[in-house]
């Protein structure tokens, strides 16, 4: 006999920390889940790669200490330890120089990054800036933010390295301002995390809440299209091998180029094929040692790179070695691959001389999707992404990085998750109701 809809489980359709933390929501609720992964592992961007005695994030990351991703962690009880960097040991890059990177009272004072006019009004700004409504900006591009409110052109270049470095966008014309700030008060005021044994450990944890919680998992389980019956209703998933998963709910818990070919016409779908992606070139590598213990961080100023010895703060590394993070921010250029590998190493040859002698894994990525959907000034920024809910199609949902009005990056997936889960367990009590 064919189950009533009501007695369909819930899918999910995604297998990386939106999708993950949506299971764990629902399937705590008592509702039946099923996740599909098209691919054969589980966590998208947020895998961990065991490099021989190394653990490598794909690319560089933080966790905000004071954002949305640590509350939802916290209320699924999925435990995550790390270590904070400092600013100390800290460079910025700048016409092939290293200064100190201003970081703090002592630094200001002493970099050689630009002159005491600018290091006055850049001690005002950052003593400032938690004090910033980021909403009033949210329609504004950074740049046309920094023109409007930084006086010196060298503060302006410094903020807009740090607006990189707290956002990993690289598009300071279009970039909401809003989006911006927000980033640059959490990094301010908390600081980010880096994640003892990768964030691969956030990924496990969620896929135990979720799995303890009754939630089914299927990876290599890749969804083509949506069933809907003759209502509209959403009634299930059609997978590649034409195979049918009857559904309840859908929660589609993807990237926004993945879920906008399988989303109805709407604004919603059309939010997510406009959407432009934010990329950075990876350059991850393993030492048996660091030549240079004391130069743990640099920033580039006139270009747009980044580097960090993650392991300094975080267990990444073999007694005795390091894991380093590099990165070219990514805008509207497209430099040729191995030019940007050589730029990379070129600024290990600057912080880390020596570490060609001592590598031990490497592995460079040219074109990195960091956030699927970047907030632009002409969209009104983060609080003008679509919410959850999918208005043309009854018990349909998504989640990601590109949902909801809260948050950038990891923060923004799960507390999309967080807000569809609260919005399909109201959906269902709603209709178990009706239908008793």
């Amino acid at each position: 006999m064919q189950r009533t809809l009501a007695e369909n489980p819930i899918v999910v359709v995604g297998g990386g920390l939106a999708g993950l933390a949506s299971a764990a929501y629902l399937a705590r609720a008592g509702r039946a889940v099923t996740v599909l992964e098209r691919a054969s592992a589980l966590g998208g961007r947020a895998q961990t790669t065991q490099a021989g005695t190394f653990r490598l994030n794909l690319g560089p990351h933080a966790l905000y200490r004071g954002a949305e991703a640590v509350q939802v962690l916290k209320d699924l009880d999925v435990p995550h330890r790390g270590g904070v960097p400092t600013a100390s040991g800290g460079y910025a890059l700048d016409g092939g120089a290293a200064h100190a990177l201003p970081g703090g009272f002592v630094s200001l004072l002493t970099t050689g990054l630009f002159g005491l006019g600018a290091k006055l009004e850049t001690a005002g700004l950052l003593r400032g800036i938690g004090g910033v409504d980021p909403a009033a900006f949210d329609g504004t591009s950074v740049r046309d933010w920094l023109t409007g409110h930084v006086r010196h052109a060298d503060v302006r270049r410094l903020v807009e390295a740090l607006t990189r470095l707290s956002t990993y966008a690289n598009a300071p014309a279009t970039m909401s301002a809003g989006l911006a700030i927000r980033q640059l008060q959490h990094a301010l005021a908390t600081s980010v995390s880096y994640l003892d044994d990768g964030w691969q450990t956030l990924v496990d944890g969620l896929r135990t809440r979720a799995e303890a919680h009754g939630a089914r998992i299927r990876t290599a389980a890749s969804v083509t299209a949506l069933e809907r019956g003759p209502s509209g209703h959403v009634t299930g998933v059609r997978l590649r091998d034409d195979g049918v998963v009857p559904a309840s709910t859908v929660v589609l818990a993807l990237d926004a180029s993945a879920a906008s070919t399988l989303l109805p016409d709407g604004q919603v779908r059309r939010y997510a094929a406009a959407a432009t992606p934010v990329r950075a070139a990876c350059l991850d590598v393993g030492l048996s040692r660091l030549p240079q213990p004391r130069a743990t961080f640099a920033l580039g100023i006139d270009q747009p790179l980044y580097c960090s010895v993650h392991s300094a703060f975080a267990r990444l590394a073999p007694e005795g070695g390091a894991v380093i993070h590099l990165a070219r921010y990514l805008g509207g250029d497209a430099p040729a691959p191995g030019a940007v590998e050589a730029q990379l190493e070129g600024v290990l040859d600057r912080v880390q001389p020596g570490w060609r002698t001592v590598v031990v894994e490497r592995r460079f990525l040219p074109n990195m999707v960091v956030a699927s959907a970047l907030a632009t000034a002409a969209e009104g920024g983060v609080p003008a992404r679509p919410g959850p809910r999918v208005p043309e199609t009854p018990g349909l949902y998504v989640a990601g990085d590109w949902v909801g009005p809260e948050g950038w990056l990891a923060d923004a997936s799960l507390a999309s998750a967080r807000r569809a889960a609260a919005l399909v367990l109201a959906h269902e009590r709603e209709r178990d109701v009706a239908a008793a």
